[in-house]
């Protein structure tokens, strides 16, 4: 498919998803989950940016500018929330201020050991079913399964609903500004600085740890993060109906800065207009139960099993929010490829997969799923959300998730050592 075929093309999907979308969707909040959905997968897919990538990328390749733009985006983002919270009850909006126990540490441990083996996390497995099919389809099977089969140990076990220690506004976590109510702005001055100390700590081992790997020579850098840091002269005058403009809005990658820039901001108007911040994975139990009912198993042994309500199961797909937003993920990374003439190529480079990578895959995606149950939340619901939320939960699960990363990487490096140059180049979001 040549690339001006590709450029009319995501236009002519644009408007008609947008179009369809306005007299589909049942209501004003599911249109508005739909647009949030498709310029979270444009943002994420052109500037290369995604979570699992923040340990991945550091691990085989010792780049560790991924985590570096994560923290900009998280702290960012959470002083921007005391906008919503300062002088109101804060009670009124769902915060994920997430329990502290055991769950938290085993499911930060499990979904990065998962990210290292299908190289993708809740929120990045959308985008890379566009980009990686096979890699990104089985993921998404067995990421379902396992969400499906942690949902009872979710809303029963007391290592996962009950934390050790909590403060006063949420009884079952803590609340950072809690911690500084005599700072005279509701304890928001001390969390935020709090949180902006936390991610200089994260910035500075990072700095570290780069410096490290290039003295050692074992730095190889992300090919990505080479082309966002590329200049381009732009010597020819300014014309707005030209190849340069277009490639200016279009194709050029964005920097990671300017991925968590666009992220963050979507985010905040998630928290303006839903109240709530930003969830992926817990939709992903719902499908795979749907699957099961179309293979012959009842609805109400479905919700049984789960502990869930028998309509989460059967209602229809587009009337749950988060399942919209996260098919807009889909279809904005679809958008973002043919409006820069991508699609066709990325699409045909993700289609080689080996029965060891399907076995591997799944076993990835199985704990992922289940580390989501145990700490109440994936990438998106256990760490950025969290710590927007001013969460210190958020803050745990990082470590743990860090660290249940480099172990899986190390295994997965082992297991694909004949692989060795694949996993050098791996792109991973």
């Amino acid at each position: 498919m040549k690339k001006n075929a590709e450029y009319i093309i995501g236009f002519g999907l644009l408007i008609a998803i947008l179009a369809l979308g306005k007299s589909a969707l049942s209501s004003s909040m599911l249109f508005f989950r739909l647009i949030a959905g498709l310029g979270l997968g444009y943002a994420l897919t052109r500037s290369y940016f995604g979570f699992a990538g923040s340990v991945n990328r550091s691990y085989r390749t010792g780049s560790t500018k991924l985590m570096k733009a994560l923290m900009v985006m998280f702290v960012g983002t959470a002083i921007v929330s005391v906008c919503f919270f300062i002088g109101q009850d804060v009670t009124q909006y769902d915060l994920w201020v997430n329990p502290i126990n055991l769950g938290l540490i085993l499911g930060g441990m499990l979904f990065g050991f998962g990210m290292a083996f299908s190289s993708c996390c809740a929120s990045g497995v959308l985008t890379d079913v566009v980009t990686g099919l096979p890699r990104a389809g089985i993921t998404l099977i067995f990421f379902g399964m396992g969400v499906y089969l942690g949902f009872p140990l979710q809303s029963t076990a007391p290592w996962i609903t009950d934390t050790i220690i909590s403060t006063g506004t949420f009884p079952n976590g803590v609340f950072l500004p809690d911690l500084f109510k005599g700072d005279g702005l509701e304890g928001y001055l001390g969390a935020s600085i709090l949180t902006i100390v936390l991610a200089m700590i994260v910035v500075w081992i990072s700095k570290v740890y780069e410096d490290k790997r290039k003295a050692q020579n074992t730095y190889t850098g992300v090919d990505t993060e080479f082309a966002q840091e590329k200049t381009y002269e732009d010597n020819e005058p300014f014309k707005l109906f030209s190849n340069n403009t277009y490639e200016k809005l279009f194709v050029r990658p964005w920097t990671l800065g300017m991925g968590a820039v666009v992220i963050g901001s979507i985010f905040t108007l998630l928290m303006g207009v839903t109240k709530a911040g930003w969830g992926a994975s817990t939709p992903y139990g719902f499908w795979f139960g749907k699957l099961l009912i179309l293979f012959g198993v009842s609805p109400e042994s479905v919700a049984a099993f789960s502990q869930k309500p028998v309509e989460i199961f059967t209602m229809p797909f587009f009337e749950h929010p988060i399942n919209v937003q996260n098919f807009g993920i889909i279809l904005g990374t679809v958008i973002a490829l043919l409006l820069a003439g991508n699609l066709g190529k990325t699409f045909k480079e993700g289609l080689s997969i080996s029965f060891k990578e399907i076995l591997i895959y799944a076993l990835g995606g199985i704990m992922m799923g289940l580390g989501t149950r145990f700490s109440n939340g994936c990438n998106v619901g256990a760490l950025y959300t969290p710590i927007a939320n001013f969460s210190l939960s958020g803050w745990i699960f990082l470590i743990f998730l860090v660290l249940g990363g480099i172990i899986g990487n190390v295994v997965y490096k082992k297991l694909t050592e004949k692989d060795s140059c694949k996993i050098q180049s791996s792109e991973t979001n």
